[in-house]
């Protein structure tokens, strides 16, 4: 990845304000582009707009001022529908939770990502077999949630996530309900994959997460500071 990569996330001064009463300034300001290619990570203390700013690049919120492109598209121009399916096209979310069916095998897990994309049962089922294995859980396909590690549990979500070929991989506190060397693990498999070339932005309130990333945004008081890590 160099400077010339193009832009999957750019934004433009972007800020969001809830209303309220009272209005609340929840980020300001914000110009923050995310290259093919890096591995960025997100960072703050509780409440500074690390949520915030995961629901805008997600395109779950629409912010107040500024201008959001993904992919190069000015999603400011985009209806409902067209921002969900840009959404589901370009964008694989990971979040603390897992938020796996219990009573649905890995490989239904995995494959359920590709329902609303008109695929082939075939189809969806090998695409999730190739992405349980990218994540190494090959000899896992059948099992259950309630028989997973928390580890092997995130990797299902992370599959999940690739399934889809997303341009942009978005991690919410991936490794919050994880042990330290289970962490550890997990973040290594994210750098594998943004080594093989996947964009990937990763919020986090851990330092030591925060440092593995090629490149830190710093969020404090719905403002953004750019950082190299330690």
């Amino acid at each position: 990845m160099t400077d010339e990569a193009p832009p999957v996330v750019e934004l433009r001064g972007v800020g969001l304000v809830y209303h309220g009463p009272p209005p609340v300034e929840a980020l300001r300001h914000c110009d923050f582009v995310v290259r093919r290619g890096e591995f960025v990570t997100v960072t703050g203390p509780s409440g500074a707009g690390k949520s915030t700013l995961l629901n805008l690049v997600g395109l779950l919120d629409e912010p107040t001022s500024g201008a959001y492109l993904l992919d190069g598209i000015d999603t400011s121009t985009l209806g409902d529908m067209d921002r969900t399916a840009l959404r589901g096209r370009s964008i694989g979310f990971v979040f603390q939770s897992f938020h796996l069916l219990p009573y649905r095998t890995a490989l239904e897990n995995v494959a359920l990502a590709l329902v609303y994309q008109r695929r082939k049962r075939s189809e969806r089922t090998a695409l999730a077999r190739r992405a349980l294995e990218r994540v190494g859980l090959a000899h896992r396909v059948g099992a259950l949630p309630t028989t997973l590690s928390g580890g092997e549990r995130q990797r299902v979500a992370i599959a999940r996530a690739l399934v889809g070929n997303p341009s942009l991989l978005l991690c919410d506190e991936p490794t919050g309900n994880l042990d330290s060397k289970t962490a550890s693990s997990i973040i290594a498999l994210l750098e594998e994959l943004n080594a093989a070339g996947l964009t990937i932005v990763v919020i986090t309130h851990d330092p030591s997460v925060a440092r593995r990333g090629t490149r830190t945004l710093v969020i404090q008081d719905g403002l953004a500071d750019e950082q190299e890590p330690a």
